[in-house]
Order: structure tokens, then C-alpha cells, then sequence
């Protein structure tokens, strides 16, 4: 069954208002109401769906509707818990310690996956901010390295690699990454330390005055929604949830046809709702619905309209010149703008069929599988719809006041920030031969960089305190 290119208008639709309506003047503050944002959703998903419906029956629909409903039932228990849970204090807003925050989330995200690590700590990274006048580049970070690149070393930090290990990919498969996790991790580090180093010489005096005045040791409320963290960890873990592909050809029978996953999810979410600690969550956190429910809105869209994207996809991915590196350049340009989990199966299964000599890892060659999930994980970062943490970031630091990039200015942000360290890690490691000396070269070049900027913020320094301003 062929789907036409125009079918892929409605995403391509779908991605133009997100990032053209909240820029021009007269949609602006229109769409950033829920009810804006669900309007347009629901405008491009009916239509797309009943014509999906009468093309291929109700096998699409069962399994985007499945897909969508696992997706934001672990987003919301995640974010409904870690808003219970409060780290209370505030440090000096220093590039070591933010540094330092950044380095912690991008070791949790692999372990208690990429959502989780990325709302736990952004409110307390926000709250240490808060007197610093430059952050908004504190928070991309917070997106590259917390709610993505963090989460490649197990299944359980993201999604893609989930579903992998579903597929019989080894638990521990992914701790073979390793150096690969450790090269971005650390050139990410090295560069936002150095970008944050810059901007910090350059604070105003009266806010790091104030950041060093409001001085208060770190301490943790709402610890009783570290019980439902674990329970929602331990559900992706090892509780079932619906099986699409089984439900959809009538296999799913008694307990099968329960989401026993989910249900945990929602009910720990339930409690900390309930029985957690109202001043946290609603004084403390200043939580708020808004960011979730814009999440939900928009992803009705992305869902409904990606499922013939992804069918094109399927169709032409076996005429792709597909090797170790456009296995990357593909998994990763696409889980860019797609759901990564959806596109990282499509490769998966693609590198399936093509079968080869070496280690083959759930019937698929290993020289295969490392870069799909290495371009499934790291690209999600690229866009803010790439990877579903990235938009809940956005809009819990939009609500704490931080003016974020627009989508199309977080892609040139990107592309500046972290492409060139995934495309080094990339010649580096999957390449061979020239590619990979150029990979080395560039990778020199990025360190260089961010020692640049260190010896230009340590001369700003200097000049400042042989002025009198200590800063």
C-alpha cells in the first residue's frame, strides 16, 4: 500500500505553526493558550485520521492511539511527581555548580530516564538561577545534555532503547556505549562551562551580588515522591503494557488487554497528587498544569499527522544507501522531527532484513544497531518536538519567567551548539579512515573553543577587578 507524498502536508503543517504562530503579532499570545494550541491539533489530526481510517483501516489509528497514550501517560505521572518533590536552598549560580547540576542530570537520565532527570532538576537549576540575568542558555543545556544525551547508556533513558530491549536487545547492550556517551557528555559540559563562564564575567554586578547574598544550604522536600519515582522506574522496568501489533491482530487476550504499566504510573501519580505535600508542590514548586496540558495538546497533532510520515518513510527506506554512517545521519535527522521511538524501529528493523557478517544483536549486525540508537538518542535534542521532555523544559522555564527561543531560533541554537559535537562523536566513532581524522580535527577545534572562551571570560575577570568590581 503506497501513501502519496502530500500526505505528508499535515505534519509539515503541524511543524509550521508550532514554529511560525507564536512569532507573528496578530497569532502570538492566541496560541499560547491550551485551547489555541489544541484548536490547531485537532483541526490537522481529524481530518489526517479518517482519511488514514478509510486508506488502511483501523490498524494506524489502534497503534498511534496506543503509542500516544503510552507516551503521555509516562510524562504526565513524571511530571506530576517530581512537582511534589523540591529541592529547597539556593547556591551561588556559579558555572562550576551549574556545571555540576548539568553533569548529575546527564548520569540520572540514563537510569531514571531522560523526563525524569529533566523535571527533576530543572526547577532547582531554574531556582539557583533566578538572580542571574543570562540562563536561557543554562536551560538548552539542560535539553542537550539532561533530557537527551544523557539517557543512551540503558534502556530505561529513553524510549527508542526501550524499545530495543522489548525486541530482544540485551539489558545491558547499551552500557557498550559508553564511550560514546562519555566523549558528548563531556564536550557538552566543557562547552557550556565555558559559554557560562563568559556570561557570567559579564553578569551585572547587582546580580551576583545578589546571587552571593541569598545564600541557603540545599536540603529535599517532598521526599515520599521518591517512592513514586521508584514505582514508575521499576513499571518501564518490568511491568506490561499493550502490545499494538498483538491487540491489532486479535492475540491480546485476558490480562494482555490490561496496561498494567500504566495503570502504576497513573496511580503514582495519584498519590502524590493526594497524599504529597500541598505547600511543595503548589507554594514551593509553583506547579502548574499549563506545561503538561500544552504537551498533551500539541503531540495530539505530531501523533495523528506523523502516522502517514512514518508509512513513507517505511516505504522508502529500502531504496536509502543505508550503512554505519547514514544508518546515523538518517535515524538522527529524522527522530529530529519524529518520534524517535516509531524511527528507531522502522531502522531497526530495516538493519533486520539486511542481515551481514559480525555480532548480530536481536537479528540485527551490531555495526548496524550502535549508530540507529546512537542517532535515535542524541538527535532528539535537535528540535524542541525531537524528544517529548524538550517542550516540558521549555514551558516549565517559560513559566518561571525565562523568555525561551522561538522553535525556529532553538534549531539555529542547536545547530551552533550541538550539532558539531554530534557530528565529531559521529566521524569519530563510526567513521574510519579520512572521516575519522576530520572528526578528531573537529573535535580539537571544539575544545579549542571552549578554552577560548575560558581565557576570554578570565580576562573580562580581571579587567573587572582592576576596575574595583568583584564579580
Amino acid at each position: 500500500m503506497e501513501y502519496p507524498l502530500w500526505s505528508l502536508i499535515p505534519f509539515v503543517a503541524m511543524l509550521a505553526c508550532i514554529a511560525v504562530l507564536p512569532l507573528i503579532p496578530a497569532t502570538s499570545h492566541w496560541w499560547e493558550r491550551n485551547s489555541s494550541q489544541l484548536t490547531v491539533a485537532l483541526v490537522l489530526a481529524v481530518p489526517t485520521t479518517a482519511w488514514m481510517f478509510w486508506k488502511a483501516g483501523s490498524a494506524p489509528l489502534i497503534d498511534t492511539g496506543i503509542e500516544y497514550f503510552q507516551f503521555i501517560c509516562l510524562l504526565f505521572s513524571l511530571y506530576v511527581v517530581s512537582g511534589g518533590i523540591h529541592l529547597a536552598g539556593d547556591i551561588r549560580a556559579t558555572p562550576r555548580n551549574n556545571t555540576l547540576f548539568l553533569a548529575i542530570g546527564g548520569v540520572l537520565a540514563s537510569f531514571i530516564g531522560t523526563t525524569g532527570a529533566a523535571m527533576l532538576l530543572i526547577r532547582p537549576l531554574l531556582a539557583t538561577n533566578r538572580e542571574r540575568v543570562n540562563k536561557v542558555h543554562t536551560v538548552l543545556f539542560t535539553i542537550f545534555i539532561v533530557a537527551n544525551c544523557g539517557g543512551l547508556l540503558t534502556p530505561l533513558g529513553d524510549p527508542p532503547l526501550f524499545l530495543g530491549f522489548l525486541n530482544g536487545v540485551p539489558f545491558t547492550w547499551t552500557l557498550n556505549l559508553w564511550k560514546e556517551w562519555a566523549f558528548v557528555l563531556a564536550i557538552l559540559l566543557l562547552s557550556y562551562y565555558s559559554l557560562d563562564r563568559l556570561y557570567y564575567a559579564s553578569e551585572p554586578k547587582v546580580a551576583i551580588e545578589e546571587d552571593n547574598e541569598d545564600i541557603e544550604p540545599l536540603r529535599l522536600h517532598g521526599a515520599i515522591n521518591l517512592l513514586f519515582f521508584a514505582a514508575i522506574i521499576c513499571s518501564v522496568a518490568f511491568l506490561p503494557s499493550w502490545d499494538a501489533e498483538a491487540i491489532i491482530e486479535g492475540h491480546a487476550h485476558g490480562s494482555e488487554l490490561i496496561p498494567w504499566r500504566e495503570i502504576v504510573m497513573l496511580l503514582a501519580a495519584g498519590l502524590s497528587l493526594t497524599i504529597g505535600n500541598k505547600k511543595v508542590r503548589y507554594e514551593e514548586n509553583s506547579f502548574q498544569w499549563s506545561p503538561i496540558a500544552e504537551v498533551a495538546a500539541l503531540f495530539i497533532g505530531i501523533f495523528a499527522t506523523m502516522a502517514p510520515a512514518l508509512r513513507v518513510l517505511e516505504e522508502v527506506a529500502p531504496s536509502l544507501p543505508l550503512n554505519r554512517g547514514t544508518f546515523f545521519v538518517f535515524t538522527g535527522s529524522l527522530s529530529s522531527v519524529l518520534d524517535n521511538a516509531p524511527t528507531y524501529m522502522t531502522f531497526f528493523r530495516m538493519a533486520q532484513t539486511l542481515g551481514g557478517d559480525g555480532t548480530l544483536i536481536a537479528g540485527v549486525p551490531e555495526t548496524y544497531l550502535i549508530p540507529i540508537s546512537l542517532g535515535a538518542v542524541l538527535c532528539g535534542a535537535i528540535t524542541y518536538i525531537g524528544n517529548g521532555p524538550n517542550f516540558m523544559v521549555k514551558s516549565v522555564a517559560e513559566a518561571d519567567g525565562v523568555e525561551m527561543p522561538s522553535f525556529g531560533r532553538y534549531v539555529v541554537d542547536s545547530f551552533m551548539l550541538l550539532v558539531p559535537e554530534l557530528a565529531a562523536m559521529a566521524m569519530i566513532f563510526i567513521g574510519s579512515g579520512w572521516v575519522r581524522i576530520a572528526g578528531i580535527v573537529l573535535g580539537v577545534v571544539l575544545v579549542g573553543i571552549s578554552l577560548w572562551r575560558i581565557a576570554r571570560a578570565r580576562t573580562i575577570e580581571l579587567a573587572t577587578r582592576t576596575q574595583g568590581i568583584d564579580i
